[in-house]
Formats: structure tokens, C-alpha cells, sequence
């Protein structure tokens, strides 16, 4: 078994690499999702490190004295990180030339072929689910003989080997907590709307769904639903227990879809009641009362819902799947049965006019989640948005990310220009935020929970300090025009 580093490089200051299908950017206030991505294969590999910089801290200097001594280091990337990727694999490099180092992440996945041909520091690219590719090549499998790898041969050739099905037995999937546990430290993990210190991960793969700009079933993930047991979930939620004891406040299931299977979510839901644990989980805004009563009933506390659009026509163009209606009734039972949400929202879908924005806001108001969050369109390689996208003319020559991480529009239609949508982002927060409806339930959750009133009174000023930091990239990028 070849000594291996899992890594997930230094980046922008504040940026969540670990982040979900459209947010790999500096977000509003200090959030850093788990690498979920990273710690599977990490867990499949005996003796295997995982690093994870960013919430970390950790620079390329501190980087580059753990690698030293590693055979195989395989680095999670993205398209906004990239470029800043492939200095830290140069850097590691450098300082030791034999090592072998490979990239995954969507992006890479998507365009194994100019990656290797334009960074020739990348030895190898893992494409679609990597997991047992990476433990592979750490048990020194021979290059051309592992399936889902990429890479440059001996004679500098880019080789692609052929395509690695998808895993369909999560049960023998080994739990990725342990891992959590040996090498990342839970106390720097912060999601504004979940409970600190929280832990999330996935109990599957795939969604059914067919968002036009959802990164991960488009590149990685696949349509179908791939899952562990309910038995099995409740094993791993009895370890966790058993590792972190009261540490954690909070379990997010961050499967895509965690909910499409009514029966199964209620199943591991009971487990949860009886470990006596706290949960939450990403939901489509579809779930009916009785369903949500029985999960509430069982310890959900929080669902995070994908809202994108207050206009019925977005929606459709983007195959959400999702009536308005729905979420109205969807949401007002969530009201009446206590259980919190954070909505999300994209601002710059096809095909956005300053009308569509206004009722985008006007809807999110009328739902009034506990907390949203307000993304820009991220037109990923690999995705159906990407395509419409280079087919309509519609990219501007900025990239996904400004040099301070936050997230710009590489979007712009006749309707709205990208400087419109960027202006969109701080008006929604404005208008949702600066209402009673939002402040109170805020106020008074941070008068029943002291570590509550210190995280929100920090939030507000980092979320504040954000809107100034992207007033400011605006103007000059206004001025540079």
C-alpha cells in the first residue's frame, strides 16, 4: 500500500472548496462544509492522511511538511481553484520529484484531456466516482489496468482508460466519521444555519433530478439514487455516538436527494430518536405534512431547501420539477410543524430580467425561511447550463470566482447584464433580512442560547463586512470597464 495524502489544497482566504453544487466560493460568513468528496476514498484507503486546508488554516508551508514524506497524493479541485491547485501540486513537487500526484473533483472529471495536457504536474486525473480508483492506485494497481483513471505515460501520452461503473453497494462502503475524527478537527466547521459543531456527510449518492445547473449528478454522481441501508446508517450514527459523544449538536445528511425515499428517510430517522441525536438534511420543497411530522417527530430539526426561482417559467427552463404552489404549502407546514429551513436561491438563471429578480425576492419574503442563501448562476463545465450557455452567447469573460474568492456572473442576457445580477445579490439579502419577519425569529433565538448570540453577532458583522467586499469588487470591476 502506497503512502498516501489526501488533500484539499490552501486557497482563498475563506474559500469553501468543500462546498455543494454552485457555491464553491468565500461565502457570506464563516462557512466551511466537511470534504466529503475526499474523505470516502480517504476511508477506503488503510494509512491514508486527509488534509483539509482551508477551514484549517493551513498554508502551502505547513502543506508541504506533511507531503514530505508521501508515495501518492490525490488533490481535490475545482473549476474556480484550479490554477491555484496546480501551484500547490508544483510546490509539492518540487520538493520531491518522485512523488505522484493526481487531481479529481468535478472539473477535472469533465475535462480529463486538457487537464493533463495543460498542467503537466498532474500525473493522473480520476474521472466520474473515484473512490475505488484512488484505492487502487494506492494499492499499486498497474496504471493501465485501473478503471475511471486518466494519466500521462511514460512517454508524456495521455492515456484514458475505460469508464468505472458506479458503485451500487454502499452498503460495503466503509463509514467516512473514523476518518473525520483521526484528521480533521470538527470545531472548524461553521454552517450559519446549523447547529456548531456539526457534522455532515453522505449516505449516498445520485439524484433523480434534473436541474440544468447542478454540478454533481451531471459529472460524478449520476441520476440514480445510490444508498446504505437504513440498519447501516443507524450502525454508522451509533459509531458516531460512540466517537464524539455530546461534541456534536448537529448531523446533516447531505445526500442530494435524502428525502426522494420517503420510507428509507423515516427508517434512519428512527434511529436517530433513539440515539437521542439531532438532525438535518437537504429536501426538495415537496415533502407532504405526514412525512413531515414523522421526521420532526424523530429529531429533524432543519431542512435545507433548493427554492432557486419565485418565477414559474425559471423553473421550468431549469427542470426543477417544482410548482410554486407546492413550495407555498410545502413551506407553510414546515411553519406549522416548528421545523426550521434555509432556503436557497440562484440569481442569473436563464432567462433573468430585473422583473423576474423582483418576484424571486417577493417569493422568498412570502415563504420567509428561517435563513437563505443567495447564490449567483454557475454555469460548471459539465453541465446542461454550461452548454446553453456557449450555445445562446451568453458568458462574459470573467471567471467564477474575483481574486477574493466571492463569487462574480459569468452570466448576461439581453434581459440583464452580469453587473445586475451581481447588484441582485446584496438587494435580496437586503429586502429578506431587513424585515421584522426575519430579525425577530433571529433576536429571539439568540436570547435563548448565549453560544447562539456570540456566533450571530459574529455573522453579522462578517455577513456585513461581505456585502461591503463585493460593493467594492463591483465598483472596480465597473471602473475597469
Amino acid at each position: 500500500m502506497k503512502k498516501t495524502l489526501f488533500l484539499s489544497p490552501p486557497s482563498f482566504d475563506g474559500f469553501d472548496g468543500g462546498a455543494g453544487s454552485r457555491y464553491q466560493a468565500k461565502r457570506e460568513i464563516t462557512s466551511f462544509w466537511y470534504p466529503t468528496w475526499l474523505a470516502q476514498p480517504a476511508a477506503l484507503v488503510p494509512g491514508s492522511k486527509l488534509v483539509d486546508a482551508p477551514p484549517h488554516g493551513q498554508t502551502v508551508e505547513d502543506v508541504l511538511k506533511i507531503a514530505r514524506d508521501y508515495e501518492l497524493v490525490i488533490m481535490h479541485t475545482s473549476t474556480p481553484s484550479l490554477a491555484n491547485d496546480v501551484k500547490c501540486a508544483e510546490a509539492i513537487k518540487a520538493q520531491n520529484p518522485d512523488v505522484k500526484i493526481g487531481f479529481v473533483g468535478a472539473h477535472v472529471a469533465v475535462l480529463p484531456e486538457e487537464t493533463l495536457r495543460d498542467h503537466p504536474v498532474i500525473d493522473f486525473v480520476c474521472r466520474n466516482e473515484f473512490d475505488y480508483t484512488c484505492k487502487e492506485l494506492a494499492e499499486g494497481v498497474a496504471w493501465e489496468d485501473i478503471k475511471g483513471l486518466s494519466y500521462r505515460d511514460q512517454f508524456s501520452n495521455v492515456r484514458h482508460n475505460e469508464e468505472r461503473p458506479l458503485i451500487h453497494d454502499w452498503d460495503a462502503m466503509p463509514s467516512v466519521l473514523p476518518t473525520y475524527a483521526r484528521d480533521l478537527d470538527i470545531n472548524k466547521y461553521f454552517i450559519g444555519y446549523l447547529l456548531h459543531p456539526y457534522i455532515s456527510f453522505y449516505t449516498g449518492r445520485g439524484c433523480p433530478a434534473k436541474c440544468t445547473f447542478c454540478l454533481w449528478p451531471q459529472t460524478i454522481g449520476g441520476h440514480l439514487y445510490r444508498h446504505k441501508s437504513p440498519e447501516v446508517v443507524g450502525r454508522e450514527m451509533a459509531e458516531a455516538k460512540a466517537i464524539f459523544g455530546d461534541k456534536v449538536r448537529e448531523y446533516m445528511f447531505d445526500d442530494d436527494t435524502f428525502t426522494i425515499d420517503k420510507h428509507r428517510a423515516i427508517a434512519i430517522s428512527e434511529h436517530m430518536k433513539r440515539l437521542k441525536l439531532t438532525w438535518s438534511c437537504n429536501a426538495r420543497a415537496n415533502l407532504d405534512y405526514d412525512t413531515l411530522k414523522t421526521l420532526r417527530d424523530n429529531g429533524l430539526r432543519l431542512l435545507l431547501v433548493g427554492f432557486e426561482s419565485g418565477n414559474q417559467d425559471i423553473l421550468n427552463r431549469i427542470k426543477k420539477g417544482i410548482k410554486l404552489e407546492v413550495a407555498r404549502e410545502f413551506m407553510k407546514n414546515c411553519h406549522k410543524l416548528g421545523i426550521t429551513v434555509h432556503g436557497t436561491f440562484i440569481i442569473g438563471l436563464p432567462i433573468e430580467t430585473q422583473e423576474t429578480v423582483e418576484e424571486t425576492i417577493r417569493f422568498a419574503c412570502e415563504l420567509s425561511p428561517h435563513t437563505i442563501q443567495v447564490s449567483i448562476a454557475a454555469p460548471y463545465p459539465g453541465t446542461e447550463l454550461y452548454e446553453q450557455a456557449k450555445a445562446n452567447g451568453w458568458f462574459t469573460n470573467q471567471s467564477l470566482v474575483a481574486n477574493s474568492g466571492i463569487q462574480t456572473s459569468t452570466l448576461q442576457y439581453p434581459t440583464l447584464s452580469s453587473e445586475e445580477i451581481e447588484d441582485a445579490v446584496e438587494r435580496m439579502y437586503r429586502k429578506f433580512y431587513f424585515r421584522p419577519k426575519a430579525i425577530i425569529p433571529i433576536v429571539k433565538e439568540m436570547l435563548t442560547d448565549r453560544q447562539m448570540m456570540v456566533r450571530r453577532l459574529r455573522e453579522g458583522g462578517e455577513f456585513f463586512t461581505y456585502l461591503k467586499e463585493r460593493r467594492n469588487q463591483q465598483t472596480a470591476a465597473h471602473a475597469g470597464n
